[in-house]
């Protein structure tokens, strides 16, 4: 009996959240993706019997927008930039097992129905609001399509909700000289009847439902909040004209794109089950024994732990198994930027990367939390670099040559039993973590491993004992124990890697199979080795970087500065800033009470500052101008919030300000400045 057939087959759904049809995918959008192919080829890898599916978010004012500046049809739109999706996806080796989109039949259908059967439960209430209203476009106005100058600040061109300049909120009646965004006409108020799910009526069942298990502890923690506050009726209609599902019996109101989106989910699965034979009911009824997993961004888990498992409780569906949220993508630590090319289209990253490079540097990274992930360049290509050039593919290029040219390419015997038998054993505590998502510990004893095969090849130096006379038979056991090594390494890579795992599977001639992997290699024929990964260069990752610049510069119309144009004396400005941005600087003036010098740092100082109500360990990097002596009993500028950041000396809580070139010019305020320590700058 194989270890596949003594495993209860289990049956799975999966999803990801559906991109929304109004522009292309980039990288922060594909860190969902790969970690959710990444957990569904582990799955099926292991015999299990899981679909993958997905779909495009296809309704709603912006897209219908959208199509109308381009002068195309909302159909015709989302239907291009469906197969582009499509594309991005299939470039990165995302596999679905359906691919479709919420302006479906499908779709429609099942929205349909979950709505009557709300109206039925009583869980669908009406009421007359007031909104915003364009005279000029004839429609209602969302608060992201009206802008005018700020009640607070006074700032124009803010949108009719929140201030980007001083952080207010205020309604869109509330704005000085409000437009619309759409038209430029003023809008005015106007009365429409809406359509509202009475969600506060399920605050029981999702208290329960939040903390069965479903979620990861801090969302459950989170949505604990709200719900202990008190949850809103959901207004699920909008008002024509609007690209969308009109809602039954409702002339002119649709429905909101966020009710059908999730419901996408169903419909996507049952185009699936119609084409291929599946039994729908079995994964969706109430009391269904299959599993249903959501992965899905943390800004978007209301959506998706809220409002969606009511719907489907009452509809009387079966709830989702568990919805697993992930953070947000930073590009070398900071939000990805326009300006600086690190706002990476997928297209765009395509055109210069190997997508697997970035499949395991998000696998590396990724925990069962919902934490950022930072993909810091530099180390993006020292660890593909290392790990998987310079550890894995370097084990069969070491040892292939040998098999090709001295035994005909032929393996012998495995004469490391042991050493085998323990990578055979990792492959249980390494399933343990693909299957709770834990993909960096993952790939961390995946290397481990690695670092034993390479250490044990060091060893036994094959390149040295295919010199020795009579040191065939042991030069071909080295060799063939290494390949058997790199066969699990690469069985274990496969959900990763899953391109490179194909090529090694024609290289060894063999399946790369999870659930048999102490079957071993011998006396077993391979196929001459073809390089299996090639080195990243950080030339690649400038040119891909400088090409995003050049392609965020075209799409918004700017043209940049040809060669001998003439060039600013000054230094380049850095990226622009919002005025709420700086606003949170929070600015202090601070007292120096003592300065000393580092030990081992040659530019820096430490500072202790009296800011008022407290005092703060600050470094320095001030040495060039001024002695410990010099600096005492001055005051300077300081950024009283900013975040402590913890250095090689010790801990630094804030940041010195203070001007000139550099060198020996560095200039802080004196002691006769009138300034009293604690004073706020603005």
């Amino acid at each position: 009996m194989t270890q596949a057939s003594a495993l209860k087959q289990r049956d799975i759904l999966v999803t990801s959240a559906l991109p929304y049809a109004n522009g292309p995918i980039h990288l922060g959008h594909l860190l969902e993706y790969i970690q959710t192919d990444i957990w569904v080829r582990y799955q099926k890898l292991r015999g299990q019997n899981c679909h993958y599916v997905c779909a495009d978010d296809a309704h709603g004012t912006a897209i219908m927008l959208r199509a109308e500046r381009e002068g195309i049809t909302s159909e015709a739109l989302i239907a291009r930039i469906n197969q582009e999706h499509q594309q991005d996806f299939s470039g990165f080796h995302i596999r679905f097992d359906n691919y479709y989109s919420t302006h479906s039949q499908e779709n429609r259908t099942f929205s349909e129905y979950i709505y009557r059967q709300l109206q039925e439960n009583g869980h669908i209430a009406t009421r007359k609001i007031t909104q915003s209203f364009d005279p000029e476009k004839n429609m209602f106005l969302a608060d992201r399509f009206i802008k005018g100058t700020c009640p607070k600040c006074k700032t124009e061109d803010q949108y009719g909700d929140n201030c980007e300049a001083c952080g207010a909120t205020y309604t869109p009646a509330e704005l000085i000289s409000p437009r619309s965004a759409v038209s430029g006409a003023t809008p005015i108020e106007k009365e429409s009847e809406h359509y509202f799910f009475r969600l506060p009526e399920f605050s029981d069942f999702l208290k329960q439902w939040t903390r069965s298990g479903t979620l990861q502890p801090q969302v459950a923690n989170k949505l604990a909040e709200w719900l202990d506050a008190g949850l809103q009726e959901w207004d699920i209609s909008r008002d024509a004209p609007y690209f969308g599902f009109e809602i039954p019996d409702a002339p002119g109101k649709y429905f909101y794109v966020w009710l059908d989106a999730p419901i996408g989910y169903l419909a996507s699965f049952k185009n699936l089950c119609d084409r291929e034979g599946i039994d729908f009911d079995h994964f969706w009824n109430a009391d269904s024994t299959a599993e249903v997993y959501h992965f899905i961004g943390k800004d978007i888990i209301n959506f998706h732990a809220l409002f969606w498992p009511a719907m489907l409780h009452s509809a009387g569906f079966r709830t989702p198994t568990a919805v697993y949220a992930h953070g947000f993508v930073t590009v070398n630590g900071k939000k990805m930027s326009k300006s600086r090319g690190t706002f990476i289209m997928a297209r765009t990253y395509l055109d210069h990367l190997d997508p697997e490079y970035l499949r395991y540097y998000f696998a590396a990274k990724l925990t069962g939390s919902v934490d950022d992930m930072d993909l810091n360049l530099e180390d993006f290509a020292l660890r593909v670099n290392a790990d998987l050039v310079g550890k894995v593919v370097n084990i069969a290029s070491r040892c292939a040559g040998f098999i090709t040219k001295k035994f005909d390419g032929r393996l012998g015997s495995v004469t490391e039993a042991e050493k085998l038998a323990a990578f055979v054993s990792a492959g249980d505590e390494i399933a343990q973590f693909y299957e709770t998502r834990e993909f960096g510990r993952a790939m961390r004893r995946i290397m481990e491993l690695a670092d034993v095969a390479n250490q044990y090849v060091n060893d036994e130096q094959p390149w040295v004992v295919a010199k020795e006379d009579g040191g065939e038979e042991k030069l071909q056991a080295i060799c063939t124990n290494a390949l058997n090594m790199f066969y699990l390494l690469m069985t274990y890579l496969a959900p990763v890697l899953p391109k490179t795992a194909e090529a090694s599977e024609e290289f060894l001639r063999a399946a790369l199979d999870w659930n048999n992997r102490n079957q071993r290699l011998e006396n077993h024929e391979i196929n001459r080795f073809k390089p299996l990964m090639s080195r990243v260069d950080m030339k690649q990752i400038e040119t891909m970087l400088e090409a995003s610049k050049d392609e965020m510069l075209a799409a918004t119309g700017a043209t940049p500065a040809k060669p001998g144009d003439s060039a600013p004396a000054h230094e380049p400005v850095a990226e622009e800033i919002e005025f709420g941005d700086f606003a949170k600087v929070d600015l202090r003036v601070a007292e120096i009470v003592k300065a000393e010098h580092v030990e081992g740092a040659d530019k820096l100082l430490r500072l202790t500052l009296n800011i008022g109500e407290d005092q703060r360990n600050v470094f320095a990097g001030i040495k060039s101008a001024y002695s410990p002596e010099q600096l005492q009993g001055r005051l300077t500028v300081m950024v009283a919030n900013l975040k402590p950041r913890k250095m090689k000396f010790g801990m630094s809580e804030g940041m010195v300000l203070a001007a000139g070139p550099g060198g020996k010019d560095i200039f802080i305020l004196s002691p006769d400045s009138g300034a009293t320590p604690g004073m706020r700058i603005m």
